[in-house]
């Protein structure tokens, strides 16, 4: 199953650029989907593309036979406003643990500036029998 099918992501237009162990990149569309309601890119949608990121990356890192991850905690500083165009989330990991992981999320523009920054904090959870 593709990750991007009947969930949010697909609402959003999130597509996958990149996935490994060691970073994950997704972009998103900046339209009417993602905007809040004066028209500029909503914080809300810039904290879903990074935790979505650090997810995707944290599933790179488990057995998903045995394990799943689920987010803890996410903080952002939102950069620089945005009407339209296309952001970029690049996710890398700070720490990759047992229980925990930690991950920064550098979200951008098509010129490479800063549109907003977090950091995820994901727990790592045996899947019950």
């Amino acid at each position: 199953m593709n990750v991007t099918d009947n969930n949010l992501m697909k609402s959003l237009g999130i597509e996958v650029i990149t996935t490994n162990k060691d970073k994950v990149t997704l972009t998103m569309p900046v339209d009417e989907r993602t905007h809040q309601p004066a028209g500029f890119l909503h914080g809300g949608a810039s904290v879903l593309l990074a935790e979505t990121a650090a997810s995707i990356g944290g599933f790179m890192n488990v057995n998903t036979d045995t394990h799943l991850v689920f987010g803890i905690e996410i903080n952002a500083n939102h950069i620089k406003s945005k009407r339209e165009g296309l952001v970029t989330a690049n996710a890398t990991p700070v720490h990759v643990g047992n229980t925990t992981m930690v991950w920064n999320i550098h979200i951008t523009d098509e010129k490479d500036e800063l549109i907003s920054i977090s950091r995820c904090t994901l727990g790592v959870v045996p899947k019950k029998k």
